[in-house]
């Protein structure tokens, strides 16, 4: 595109610019004229001619001071417009200015002129444009708001003169109620000072009142927890209390008192001591009243250990009393409290235990002796044997046969002693019951008026007990069958084979036992006692400990047996055992008729009584054994130990279990023990009831033998051990 048509374009563009421009002016609602620099006006949009009454020809190409009706504007308006055109021309922006001009009919129109330039494109100004704009509604409103203002000014004046005014009565009124107010308050504090005096008065009358209130509920709290303390520990403690006045009369009386003496509480209070607490001396049968007594003496009194009291019903019981003064703060007395409990129960626990400890003393007494006496009887009955077995004479023998008998039967009296010592666990062995009931029964009634009727079926299976504890079961019960029938009698003793099912009701395991039944012809046992006759302690007897029963139950119980009592007053008692029996191989066993086993072999033989010693090595050189004898375990010990090393042990150990002051058998056979774990020994002792002759194997013994031992015993335990 060329230079000139580049030109063309832009002044096309610059008059179309030019024609919005104008478009836009001629729209204005100001009035707007365009100047030159000189002051020649070139524009003026129409609204310039409404405002004032003009023509165009009238300020069009005229100078600003050649427009029509400028000889009649005011002076000092026209020198208010010049200075705004040199502004606009100076600065490019002028005013506003408020002016008035005035039209050609003459109105004055107040206006508001801004002036402005429009420069070229290098910032050169080239005409002056100002626009007018006709303000005479905005001054009509300012004048119309500075004629509200006034009115607004003049009614607050006026409002204010009627406010002070009003103001001036109150502060009066203020005055006036401040005066009263003054009044009141002087009146108010006096009246607070009087309140507050009274009031202070009156917290102190209340305070002491609540004192008073607080301490009196305090005292009936503390009297009231006090009285029920007092009336709990009554009512729970085991022993009777009863209080009185000085004269004796009751005024309380607990629960364990009612039951002592028979009487109620509501019985009792109010009523003399003497009638209602009957004492009476266990001697003399004279008793001083105890108030009395405590009254005289001002102090605590203990009572007759003699007292029984004599209940509302008759019963008497003995009893543990004591009394003393009951004194009230200043320490006069002012009654008595009496307090006492029943010890009959416990007076006859001390008896019984008096008597049982005599008992146990008796059997520690005859145990000794039943072992001294077997081991005596150890001696005499293996020498009278030997000398039997030796002699040829035959009336010498004969002598001998009687006195082995002798040695036998003494043999069971050692039993029947060992057995009244013993207890604890049964040191079982297979025997004959038969033979056993017939010797018990026999021992127990010597010197007796009652005898005994045997019952016994003739293939009665023998038992695996401990002899001695059943012989003393049988004893006891023969003896209460004696002691029943004091005026002589028939004690019926049955013994007979029966076979427990599983149907039965008696608490036993199913297979054969042994019943052995006691009847007497007594007076019997009252039905209410039946369930109490094996209780430890429970007797009817005037003289009896109250333990036979229970041993015997205990006895029969550790046997796996079962024992009953029926009975009817006046009509005997029947006592039932029942003890399982022992195997029919075992039994025919033990029919074979004894012998005398010989052998062959080294035996130790270790006990601390010379006479043992030198009958027992006789016996085992008549069996065919070599013998060496040691007094006490530490010389056994060393045998043992000697043989060992020189190549000649001993095969059997027979080892006594009681060496007094020395090593026991126990002792000795652990240490042998450790010496040969394969070592035979065997345990012999006068006291057969010992644990260690019952449980021998679980102290490492191989056999048993009880003294006083027969040659065939000794020898069968010896085979037995060696067969081992």
């Amino acid at each position: 595109m060329s230079n000139s048509a580049i030109d063309s374009k832009k002044r096309e563009d610059e008059q179309q610019r030019t024609e919005i421009l104008v478009e836009t002016v001629q729209a204005m609602v100001d009035s707007v004229l365009v100047f030159d620099l000189e002051g020649k006006c070139i524009f003026a949009n129409p609204q310039y001619s409404k405002m004032f009454g003009l023509h165009q020809e009238d300020f069009l190409g005229r100078h600003i001071m050649d427009i029509s009706g400028i000889e009649n504007q005011k002076p000092e308006e026209i020198a208010k417009f010049m200075p705004l055109i040199q502004e606009a021309i100076k600065t490019g922006r002028a005013g506003p200015t408020d002016m008035v001009i005035i039209a050609t009919d003459g109105r004055e129109v107040p206006v508001s002129v801004a002036g402005g330039t429009i420069r070229d494109s290098e910032g050169t100004p080239k005409y002056v444009i100002a626009a007018v704009r006709d303000i005479t509604e905005h001054k009509r409103m300012e004048e119309e708001l500075v004629k509200h203002r006034h009115q607004l000014e003049e009614l607050v004046k006026e409002r204010t003169s009627e406010l002070v005014e009003k103001n001036d009565q109150l502060q009066k009124e203020i005055a006036e109620r401040k005066k009263v107010e003054e009044e009141l308050r002087k009146y108010r504090h006096h009246l607070e000072e009087l309140v507050e005096e009274r009031t202070t008065e009156l917290k102190k009358a209340n305070e002491q009142l609540q004192k008073e209130i607080a301490d009196r509920k305090l005292a009936e709290e503390s009297l009231a927890a006090e009285k029920e303390r007092l009336s709990v520990t009554l009512r729970s403690i085991g022993d009777a209390v009863i209080t009185t006045d000085v004269d004796g009369t009751i005024i309380l009386f607990n629960k364990t008192a009612e039951q002592l003496t028979g009487w109620t509480q509501e019985e009792a209070v109010g009523k003399p001591l003497q009638k209602i607490f009957q004492t009476i001396n266990g001697k003399t049968h004279r008793l001083e009243n105890p108030v009395e007594r405590a009254l005289r003496k001002g102090s605590i009194v203990g009572m007759d250990s003699n007292a029984i009291l004599v209940s509302k019903e008759g019963t008497r019981k003995i009893i543990a009393e004591s009394g003393a003064p009951i004194r009230d703060r200043i320490s006069t007395i002012i009654g008595v409290v009496l307090v006492f409990r029943d010890i009959t129960e416990q007076q006859k626990m001390e008896q019984e235990l008096l008597k049982t400890q005599k008992l146990e003393s008796l059997g520690i007494l005859a145990g000794g002796i039943a072992h001294d006496f077997n081991n005596i009887l150890t001696a005499i009955l293996n020498n009278v044997t030997l000398a039997r077995m030796r002699t040829a004479d035959e009336k010498i023998k004969t002598r001998l046969t009687k006195v082995e008998k002798a040695s036998l039967e003494a043999k069971d009296l050692t039993q029947q002693l060992l057995t009244f010592s013993k207890g604890g666990i049964p040191i079982k062995k297979v025997i004959s019951l038969a033979d056993l009931i017939r010797s018990s029964a026999s021992f127990a009634l010597r010197g007796s008026n009652v005898r005994c009727h045997f019952y016994v079926q003739d293939d009665l299976w023998p038992a695996e007990v401990d002899e001695g504890q059943i012989s003393q079961v049988m004893s006891n019960l023969i003896i209460n069958a004696d002691e029943a029938m004091p005026q002589g009698g028939i004690i019926q003793v049955r013994a007979e084979n029966v076979v427990i099912g599983s149907e039965c009701d008696l608490p036993l395991r199913s297979g054969e036992y042994v019943k052995v039944s006691i009847i007497d012809q007594g007076v019997g046992i009252p039905e209410k006692y039946l369930s109490k006759v094996f209780d430890p302690y429970f007797t009817t007897k005037q003289k009896g400990s109250g333990l036979g029963l229970a041993t015997c139950y205990s006895i029969v119980e550790q046997h796996d047996g079962h024992i009953e009592v029926g009975s009817e007053a006046g009509a005997g008692t029947a006592v039932n055992i029942w003890l399982p029996a022992f195997g029919k191989q075992l039994r025919e066993r033990e029919e074979k008729p004894s012998e005398i086993l010989r052998g062959r072999g080294r035996i130790l033989l270790i006990d601390d009584e010379e006479i043992v010693l030198d009958a027992a090595e006789a016996v085992l050189h008549h069996l065919g054994y070599e013998v060496t004898t040691a007094r006490d375990g530490k010389e056994a010990v060393t045998l043992y130990q000697k043989a060992q090393k020189t190549g000649t042990p001993f095969d059997v150990a027979v080892v006594d279990l009681t060496i007094p002051g020395g090593m026991g058998g126990t002792e000795i056979i652990q240490n042998l023990l450790e010496i040969d774990p394969d070592v035979k020994a065997i345990v012999s002792s006068g006291y057969s009831d010992d644990p260690v002759m019952a449980h021998y194997t679980e102290y490492g013994f191989c056999g048993v033998v009880s003294k006083p031992y027969t040659i065939d015993e000794l020898s069968k335990v010896l085979k037995t051990v060696l067969k081992g």
